[in-house]
């Protein structure tokens, strides 16, 4: 009897081993359903990004001096990474009442992997930040974005904001599953999503006070703008991101 429990249970892990990609993609088909019935999902990450943009190059473009001719190609790399941060405050919200629902145990009583559940609104986070970015690009190359990038600079921007994604969707679901309310799960991504404001993303930080200059100078977000800003414009060339990236693993 014995023998039998433990051929079983073994069984039944190798299935969920094998099984592990299907399931994964089951979570993400389930997961990119609700955004896309979600009015207020595609309202936050994609319309409002593209209002802001709007907003500051229409209306606020002419009196702001960033020493480039087109204030459009200064912009955008920071309305990505803001478009990423509101996005990513949904995944928290998705998985947070997933949790209150009582829908993650349920899916834990089932022959399934675990790991499939959380993995399934990481790539929803991907996906659907992809096509947001996406959206907002085609809207920026209407308003006048041109890039000399070459396909190499292209793919060294995707793999950034990939990677920042990635790094933030995580956040959302130790956020997600910790929280103890809707409010709980979605504010850690208002400092995110303010950030980029005390940074070089919409002005030069020459521009700034001491005090804020020397923040802005010094934290992460102005690091990545002028990185994908410099990859836009050809000044960077991508082969140089990719020896950082493997000396940085080094040294580390």
């Amino acid at each position: 009897m014995e023998v039998t429990t433990q051929v079983s249970a073994s069984q039944q892990r190798e299935r969920i081993q094998t099984h592990f990609f299907s399931d994964m993609s089951v979570m993400l088909g389930r997961s990119m359903r609700h955004i896309f019935r979600s009015v207020d999902t595609i309202f936050t990450v994609t319309i409002t990004p593209i209002a802001m943009m709007l907003l500051f190059v229409y209306v606020f473009g002419g009196a702001i001096q960033t020493g480039t001719g087109n204030y459009v190609n200064y912009l955008l790399p920071g309305i990505l990474l803001i478009a990423i941060a509101s996005g990513i405050a949904y995944t928290a919200y998705r998985l947070f009442n997933d949790v209150q629902k009582g829908i993650m145990e349920r899916f834990r009583s089932m022959p399934i992997a675990s790991s499939s559940l959380l993995w399934g609104h990481v790539l929803t986070s991907l996906v659907s930040n992809a096509i947001s970015l996406a959206v907002i690009i085609l809207v920026a190359l209407l308003m006048g974005f041109r890039s000399s990038a070459g396909i190499l600079s292209w793919l060294a921007v995707v793999g950034i904001l990939a990677l920042f994604t990635l790094a933030l969707t995580w956040v959302a679901v130790i956020a997600g599953l910790s929280a103890k309310s809707t409010d709980g799960a979605t504010t850690f991504s208002y400092p995110i999503i303010f950030l980029p404001f005390l940074s070089s993303a919409f002005v030069p930080t020459k521009s700034m006070p001491l005090v804020v200059r020397v923040f802005a100078e010094n934290q992460p977000v102005t690091a990545i703008v002028n990185t994908i800003r410099a990859l836009l414009v050809n000044k960077v060339k991508s082969e140089q991101v990719l020896r950082r990236r493997v000396s940085n693993r080094r040294e580390a």
